[in-house]
């Protein structure tokens, strides 16, 4: 997919430099076709690693796509450069009458908190209010998909007794869903969190649908019976270095965190990792762009807010 991003954002030299097809402003300009409007919401405080690890993602289909980078207003980020910021994101009362074919709402390190405690709790509502009327089809991420499931249906957080942390096998409980087309029988995908999502809630809520767990991870994906909204609690968008950077990163902060489970050979950090989650993390982006989004995505796009064609 050519997917449209700024001139000067910092992710498109990396992903030229991988071959990835990013297609400039300038040469966008030149095409009569309307791209699918995309919008991310980060909450991470890497900004720039994870603009680059999801437009990696959203980047293997002959869609072409307008990204639109969104941040919270009401928090004040410390480890991105300001600049960064003021050129590339905007807010929500700057896109408030615009509409988009699809959101992504990312993790964010704040998972011990209660929801209510998290400083731009207020901002994220009114986000995930908004997106009701003015987006087809959200994915949620992480802790943004624990915050979306508690908002939009009430589905409460729990906190573990350790962080689960590391590679995990996940079995598919939907295998002809479109999301999965494409999968095998069982695939794997990064995880590195405090709280979890329990089976028994989603199970309870008709309006949702339990779509892939793990034995030891447990709830890995999660949509809505409507199909606009998804929620994945894993990252399968993270680099092959991802989760090492995070436990050399607690390791010196003198937390108590063991190596991530089945990422390092043998379990020896000193060793670099195997990746096994790629081709998987990637046929989950392009199969919801195609299906979720732009198969059933209005054409024009202030007509966004009805029910999705999809039918499984």
């Amino acid at each position: 997919m050519p997917i449209k991003i700024p001139d000067s954002l910092p992710a498109r030299a990396t992903l030229e430099r991988e071959n990835i097809f990013v297609m400039t402003e300038r040469r966008a300009m030149h095409q009569d076709i309307r791209p699918l409007k995309l919008l991310l919401l980060n909450l991470m405080p890497t900004k720039i690693v994870t603009e680059t690890q999801l437009l990696r993602k959203l980047s293997n289909s002959p869609l072409q796509v307008e990204v639109e980078l969104l941040h919270t207003f009401s928090h004040s980020a410390r480890n991105v450069d300001e600049q960064h910021l003021s050129a590339f994101y905007t807010n929500l009362d700057a896109i408030r009458r615009r509409f988009y074919d699809g959101l992504i709402i990312t993790g964010a390190p704040v998972e011990n908190l209660d929801f209510r405690d998290v400083d731009y709790w207020p901002e994220l509502c009114d986000i995930m209010d908004w997106s009701k009327l003015h987006v087809h089809c959200t994915m949620h991420i992480c802790w943004g998909a624990q915050a979306g499931l508690y908002y939009h249906y009430g589905v409460p957080k729990y906190s573990l007794d350790q962080k689960v942390f590391g590679v995990f096998e996940h079995k598919i409980l939907k295998p002809n869903s479109p999301f999965f087309r494409g999968f095998d029988d069982v695939f794997y995908a990064p995880h590195s969190r405090y709280t979890e999502i329990r089976a028994e809630d989603i199970a309870q809520n008709p309006a949702l649908e339990l779509l892939a767990v793990s034995d030891t991870a447990g709830v890995f994906a999660v949509k809505s019976a409507d199909n606009r909204q998804f929620f994945i609690t894993g990252h399968p968008e993270y680099d092959p270095e991802t989760l090492g950077l995070e436990y050399r990163r607690d390791i010196d902060r003198g937390l108590p965190i063991a190596p991530p489970e089945n990422y390092f050979p043998d379990n020896d950090p000193t060793r670099a990792p195997v990746v096994r989650w790629r081709a998987h993390a990637q046929l989950l982006y392009t199969n919801w762009l195609n299906y979720y989004v732009y198969q059933t995505t209005p054409y024009v796009i202030s007509h966004i807010g009805g029910d999705s064609g999809i039918v499984e």
